[in-house]
């Protein structure tokens, strides 16, 4: 649609069917196995006839396996089996559980107090089944001592041992120097 006032073409939103079945008029065999809406098989007929006795029916011809010998086309609504598979897929994906990645951040001088609330944090991230990433941050002098940080991961996995394994070692890239924790497998 040309809009005179813009000077632009602008487009309208359409939902449609995606359709990965042919149907109808989109069938090219000329034989057809038939099933009805029941399930029942009806037998072999002609494309003609078929189309015919879905149209009756006020229903669809879709074709379900075109790799077979006589190709097997079902009578059915189309479009409420399309969504009713669009509802089964939204389904399945809202029952399925995401992990992330929590991260936690110290300093190789970690103080007891900020140590004991960092390590309570990374355990309810893991019981709540997500992996944590320790990353110690060296400032300036601090990448000096890199050992302090490597003691200080090494620290949160001793203390997560029974709820966490280690999943990668204490590696530095640059000024970071990080852990990743995964939760222990139930047995």
């Amino acid at each position: 649609m040309y809009n005179k006032q813009f000077g632009d073409i602008t487009s309208r939103r359409c939902f449609t069917i995606k359709q990965e079945l042919p149907i109808n008029e989109q069938i090219k065999a000329r034989e057809v196995q038939v099933i009805d809406e029941n399930g029942q098989k009806i037998g072999k007929l002609s494309l003609n006839e078929a189309l015919d006795m879905a149209f009756e029916k006020k229903l669809d011809l879709v074709l379900v396996s075109p790799n077979s010998d006589v190709p097997v086309c079902k009578i059915m609504n189309y479009g409420k089996y399309k969504f009713e598979q669009a509802k089964k897929e939204k389904e399945a994906r809202k029952k399925q559980k995401t992990f992330e990645t929590k991260e936690i951040r110290v300093t190789p001088n970690i103080e007891q107090h900020d140590f004991e609330f960092k390590c309570k944090n990374a355990r309810k991230f893991l019981e709540e089944g997500n992996k944590v990433k320790i990353t110690v941050k060296f400032r300036g002098r601090e990448l000096n001592y890199v050992k302090l940080g490597e003691e200080a991961l090494n620290k949160f996995v001793e203390d997560l041992s029974d709820i966490a394994s280690l999943e990668k070692k204490p590696l530095l890239e640059g000024k970071n120097m990080f852990i990743i924790l995964a939760k222990k497998a139930d047995k």
